[in-house]
């Protein structure tokens, strides 16, 4: 991929504020990003919201925030504004305006004056036909004057660019040259009856007015090239390089989409995880997240998988990126996050801990505002997890008041009165024995239990489980002596006595 000089490359990354980032988005921005900062140069920011009906009250911000617990931070855009602003297409209208004025009087593009029972008129006739619905040009062609009267009596009317008669050559960084042919250059709407732009041509209006010099995005966008070179070459625009990146598909080969979420919740399952912050919520760290969706169709062209961002960076180049699709393994992300959970240091790990506490759901209210020391302690006893999901799992039990505990059915009926009720009568023994340790520490404790173990000739599970039980209201919980340690010898001692309580 050609870059030019190192601090002229400007890429850009324009969603539209339909909601919180996609992942796929998301590696889009990474890719963009990583681009940037290896080369020294620029990475934008754009908000594309000129489709009204589509935009989503707060969805800018929730971009924003996305990007900011990515660590991939823009150098122009909302809230960093820079010589090419405003970033926000529906604050950029009169550029829109100019562009569009100067391609009707050239004759490059003309009004659309057909009513909406004319053009459904052309769709059914098409359907009938059995050929594919295409947009005929009209002829003669409506002039500029007919397209301003039309919209001045008030009708709906549209404007068209009028595509060459000719192929439209894609020269693509990754796909190569890719060519739409002539019959399929259909005349496209490039503004609406609204008077807002359509996408195709805000889009390539501001690629040039911000000096984009590299657009790196899906291959869902490649067919919307061919339509972008024509408008440059209609308006005398540069060309960018382009580079599509291979799309995100789940393991099962299915597209990765937003609906999955719907499609699950309508079928009564637990939704995946397809934007960033669902990701955030379930307890990932970014850096995780980060590592992983660099992986996702590029390669440094050896077997490492491990990389801190900065590595990345230096690593990263177009050339390396592959053209096939890339398959989102849900289970090898799992295994990047329990590894960068180790890596990270105990503060950034902390941290990170208080953000999930702080979005994720289902989360015990005291859990949020628990102090730091108390926090630090549940992540120390709590180490080897997945996620941060895995330790409120883990030790949410902590965080819950004593009259509040809820017992698992299942729980209960193997460990406490499965044979005979051995597991109470072995409960009320460990209560006894642990009334009498006198320094309650996760070592002691430990050793109390060995003894108990010996003196019954129980094993630690017959011991251990019933005493999880009362603690937590399950069987998962930390090493039980730190279990109790955490807890404290009030707490503890009550929780015994209430679970021997409701359950003889």
């Amino acid at each position: 991929m050609s870059t030019g000089s190192d601090n002229s490359i400007r890429v850009r990354f324009a969603p539209s504020p339909t909601g919180y980032l996609h992942i796929g988005g998301a590696r889009t921005v990474l890719f963009n990003w990583l681009l940037a900062r290896k080369h020294g140069g620029q990475f934008i920011l754009r908000i594309e919201d000129t489709d009204q009906a589509r935009n989503i009250e707060d969805s800018v911000g929730k971009i924003l925030d996305d990007l900011h617990w990515l660590g991939l931070a823009y150098d122009e855009g909302p809230r960093i504004e820079g010589p090419y602003g405003p970033y926000s297409q529906s604050q950029r209208l009169k550029h829109y305006d100019h562009y569009l004025r100067q391609l009707l009087n050239a004759g490059h593009a003309y009004y659309s004056l057909e009513t909406p029972e004319q053009l459904t008129a052309m769709r059914e006739a098409a359907k009938r036909e059995r050929r594919s619905v295409t947009y005929v040009r009209p002829n003669p062609l409506p002039t500029v004057g007919d397209g301003d009267a039309a919209k001045k009596a008030g009708r709906q009317v549209v404007v068209r660019l009028k595509m060459p008669g000719e192929d439209i050559a894609v020269t693509d960084d990754i796909l190569g040259q890719v060519v739409l042919p002539r019959d399929q250059n259909e005349d496209f709407v490039i503004q609406k009856s609204d008077g807002f732009p359509t996408y195709h041509f805000a889009c390539v209006v501001d690629d040039e007015l911000m000096k984009i010099t590299h657009v790196l995005r899906g291959q869902e966008h490649l067919m919307n090239t061919p339509k972008h070179i024509a408008l440059q070459r209609a308006l005398g625009f540069a060309t960018p390089h382009y580079a599509h990146l291979p799309v995100i598909f789940n393991k099962d080969g299915s597209k990765m989409s937003k609906r999955d979420k719907e499609k699950a919740l309508a079928a009564g399952k637990q939704p995946p995880e397809i934007d960033v912050h669902d990701f955030r919520a379930s307890g990932y760290l970014p850096e995780a997240v980060i590592n992983f969706i660099a992986l996702l169709g590029w390669s440094a062209g050896d077997d490492r998988e491990i990389y801190e961002i900065d590595e990345l960076v230096q690593s990263f180049s177009i050339e390396r990126v592959g053209k096939t699709n890339a398959k989102f393994d849900r289970e090898k992300l799992l295994s990047f996050n329990t590894t960068w959970a180790t890596r990270v240091t105990p503060h950034r790990l902390h941290e990170a801990f208080k953000d999930f506490l702080d979005c994720a759901p289902n989360v015990p209210a005291s859990m949020r505002t628990a102090d730091d020391a108390r926090l630090k302690d549940v992540l120390r006893v709590c180490a080897g997890f997945r996620t941060f999901a895995d330790v409120v799992a883990k030790a949410g039990f902590l965080f819950v008041g004593d009259d509040a505990i809820q017992f698992d059915p299942q729980a209960v009926a193997k460990h406490l009165h499965k044979n005979d009720s051995a597991g109470l009568a072995m409960l009320e023994k460990t209560r006894q024995k642990l009334s009498s340790v006198g320094n309650w520490t996760p070592t002691e404790l430990d050793q109390a239990i060995h003894a108990l173990c010996a003196e019954t000739g129980s094993g630690m599970g017959n011991v251990a489980q019933p005493l999880r039980v009362a603690l937590t209201g399950g069987t998962v919980s930390p090493a039980i002596g730190e279990t109790l340690a955490l807890l404290g010898r009030k707490q503890s001692l009550f929780r015994i006595e209430v679970c021997l309580k409701r359950s003889t």
